[in-house]
């Protein structure tokens, strides 16, 4: 009987030891295991693993025992051993790559004490920025000084690598000694995302003085372009009509696309600054405040700049949006005639005498609209000017 080579396991059948003497069984090549029976046949076990018995030249069942016991227990510990060598590298690798990023991190960290990084202001650890800011204005020394308002003083501020921002030192005032109403507004600007508004990179509370840090605008505010002869030359109508849509867009945003709408107070065009290309940005949200959704609030402050403020607010101290568009209007005004508000809206708008021509309201150092599209976008500026004109004159 031939069984060799086929992968037989296992021990061998006792029943096999009732096989004739003359009889030959071939178990050989085989996975075979365990102690042989007496079989009086002949019997081939080549090539098989762990036989043992008493006869065909076998190892003893009691030797093949202990062999297998220090087997056994040698096992294990190989396992254990290819588990945790492997498991020990990578602990090792994590540890030297930790390190490595710890030293990276501080000597990154030391360098940036010198560059400066505005980042930690927004993060509100504004050690390490405030006093690069320090350093570079010089304790905010005057000769940095581009702008002052009625919150807070503008400088432009170079640090290492050439960055420049524009930092506003806000002055030392009863609505901002309080740290709740500070962390209210920088709340307020931080939600603040759009085109037309000043970026806001970051802010820091000091125990000297608090700050706010903004994208620096290049050609400075609308009110000292429209000052400057040469400068108010360069704005031509195209232009102006372009900054009065972006004012609009912009509050647009605060009053319809915020989660609350948010009321400025303070549009004049000492707050709207223009780039290189003379595209316009709301700036200062120093007095901005929130309104729940059809709802308007009451102030206790009467807060904005003369001849900018709705009349109504004077009398009423209700603050809506309406408060916005009428100083928008008033922008708008000064945009297109070249002149200050205040005194200049009523003699103009309630005077029993209209001008004859529409060139008389014009600001004269430009040329007038070269285009029927220009003349009549100015046109229609001038007609929404006109109904808050009218409007004024009612209220006075």
């Amino acid at each position: 009987m031939d069984l060799s080579r086929n992968n037989l396991s296992g021990a061998i059948p006792a029943t096999f030891s009732n096989l004739p003497r003359q009889a030959m069984l071939i178990l050989a090549y085989n996975s075979l295991t365990g102690k042989v029976p007496s079989i009086t046949a002949s019997i081939l076990l080549d090539h098989n693993k762990d036989l043992c018995g008493d006869s065909n030249h076998l190892m003893p069942c009691e030797t093949l025992k202990l062999d297998m016991n220090h087997q056994s227990r040698k096992h294990p510990r190989m396992v254990l051993l290819a588990f945790f060598a492997p498991f020990s590298f990578a602990c090792l690798s994590i540890a030297s790559i930790t390190v490595i990023c710890r030293r990276n991190k501080c000597s990154k960290s030391k360098r940036k004490s010198k560059s400066g990084d505005i980042l930690s202001i927004w993060n509100f650890d504004g050690k390490i920025a405030f006093e690069d800011i320090l350093t570079a204005t010089e304790n905010f020394n005057e000769k940095y000084c581009i702008g002052i308002g009625g919150y807070g003083t503008v400088f432009r501020v170079e640090l290492e690598g050439g960055v420049t921002f524009a930092v506003k030192l806000l002055h030392s005032m009863e609505e901002f000694n309080d740290e709740e109403t500070f962390h209210a507004e920088i709340e307020v600007l931080t939600k603040i995302r759009h085109r037309c508004m000043v970026k806001l990179y970051g802010f820091c509370s000091h125990s000297q003085c608090k700050f706010l840090v903004y994208d620096l605008i290049e050609r400075g505010s609308l009110s000292s372009i429209l000052h400057e002869q040469e400068l108010a030359k360069e704005l031509d109508w195209s232009n102006r009509i372009a900054i009065v849509a972006d004012i609009a867009q912009a509050l647009s945003y605060l009053h319809h696309d915020c989660d609350d709408p948010i009321v400025h107070r303070d549009i004049k065009s000492s707050n709207i600054l223009l780039n290189r290309d003379y595209k316009a940005y709301v700036s200062d949200f120093g007095m901005a405040r929130k309104l729940k959704h059809g709802c308007s609030s009451w102030s206790t402050i009467f807060a904005g700049t003369c001849g900018y403020i709705a009349p109504e607010l004077s009398s009423t101290m209700v603050l809506t949006e309406k408060c916005d568009v009428y100083s928008f209007g008033v922008v708008a005004l000064e945009v297109v005639m070249g002149k200050q508000p205040g005194d200049l809206l009523l003699p103009f708008f309630c005077r029993t005498e209209q001008p004859r021509k529409f060139n008389d309201i014009l600001d004269r150092r430009i040329a007038v609209p070269s285009t029927i599209h220009e003349e009549k976008d100015v046109i229609l500026v001038v007609l929404v000017k006109k109904y808050i004109g009218l409007y004024i004159c009612i209220c006075v």
